[in-house]
């Protein structure tokens, strides 16, 4: 997957024109391929693009549908599915490689918790695997969504049993798994109870009538009127 990215990006380094869809920041952008770019940067014709298309267990979507789905281009796809396959041949991935990949970009954290979560965030469908539809959908919303539909998917990944609400154990969970991926290599150097500090702040805000959970509705509010909120989830949502 990380050829993915890598691919993506040395095709928009060479685009003039603009992409369709809305555009999010450079700097977002900039972070999540930066993140993610390892690997190969294969070239392939026309004919080649299309037939690969039938070459792998599971085919994904035709193109023009997922470019109405999306805020890629038919070319982008195309680089994108063609990384996709690199690190995938078989037209899936499962989890075990998928933190295998995360590991690759923090060796001095233990990233396997954090790419748990990741995963099933990705994972829509609870299959137990990603398909290359599932991928490019929230690669178009991380990168390119508007503010609303990020932090709708940011919502998604912090409630990890999916009840619709998030609660103070599971943001304890997310944030924690986020440190533990970076490591103990970091400056300026975090004390053990910032996880815990954070999420102290960030629930006391978020949880505007004190009933222990955070609403979608509530986390939508707080994040869009707290320059500080959307500081640090910005950050956090940068290792994506």
């Amino acid at each position: 997957m990380g050829a993915v990215m890598g691919t993506f990006s040395s095709l928009q380094t060479k685009q003039r024109r603009p992409s369709k869809g809305k555009s999010g920041s450079s700097s977002r952008e900039g972070c999540v391929m930066t993140f993610l770019a390892v690997g190969s940067k294969s070239r392939h014709n026309k004919i080649e693009d299309e037939l690969e298309m039938t070459m792998v267990c599971h085919r994904p979507e035709g193109l023009e549908q997922l470019e109405a789905q999306t805020n890629f281009t038919k070319r982008e796809l195309q680089v994108l599915y063609r990384g996709f396959k690199n690190e995938c041949p078989s037209g899936v991935v499962n989890e075990e490689t998928f933190k295998q990949i995360y590991a690759q970009f923090f060796p001095h954290g233990d990233a396997s918790t954090y790419a748990h979560y990741l995963f099933n965030a990705f994972d829509t469908t609870q299959t137990g695997s990603v398909k290359f539809e599932d991928f490019v959908t929230a690669l178009s919303i991380l990168l390119r969504g508007t503010v609303h539909e990020k932090l709708r998917w940011t919502f998604n990944l912090y409630d990890i049993n999916k009840d619709g609400y998030i609660n103070k154990e599971e943001m304890m969970d997310i944030v924690k798994a986020i440190y533990d991926m970076m490591g103990k290599y970091t400056y300026p150097v975090l004390k053990e109870d910032t996880p815990r500090q954070h999420v102290d702040v960030f629930f006391q805000k978020m949880d505007k009538n004190k009933d222990g959970i955070v609403t979608l509705d509530e986390f939508l509010e707080s994040c869009q009127e707290d320059d500080n909120i959307m500081r640090s989830l910005q950050l956090f949502q940068n290792v994506m």
